[in-house]
């Protein structure tokens, strides 16, 4: 079982899963997502386990990004598996998603996360 899968099982018994387990499924989406829409130009953020650059565009080096998304690790994995879409975890706020190209609901629909 991957670490996304372990993850989720433990969602849905209602269960928190190890943080490894959970730090490994964050990176490992995040990875799949850089693979498939490399650039600079809108930072992901899933605190405490990782940041990452994506979508070719104007390069960011210090500061705030011009776009940023961020989200908690289990509304991240819930999300990239399907089980939410982007405008129900953005519409409660357990997402959040500032600047130009940040809304990412198409991008994510055409990433492999599995």
């Amino acid at each position: 079982m991957t670490p996304l899968e372990q993850c989720l099982a433990a969602y849905a018994a209602g269960e928190v899963p190890a943080r490894d387990i959970e730090k490994a499924a964050v990176k490992e989406t995040l990875a799949r997502l850089t693979d498939a829409v490399p650039g600079n130009s809108v930072e992901v953020r899933i605190p405490p386990y990782a940041a990452v650059q994506i979508l070719p565009g104007a390069k960011h080096r210090r500061g705030t990004p011009p776009a940023v998304v961020e989200a908690d690790a289990r509304t991240w994995l819930l999300l990239v598996a399907g089980q939410h879409t982007w405008l129900e975890v953005a519409a409660t706020g357990r997402l959040r998603a500032s600047g130009e190209r940040s809304d990412l609901s198409d991008t994510l629909a055409n990433v492999n996360f599995w």
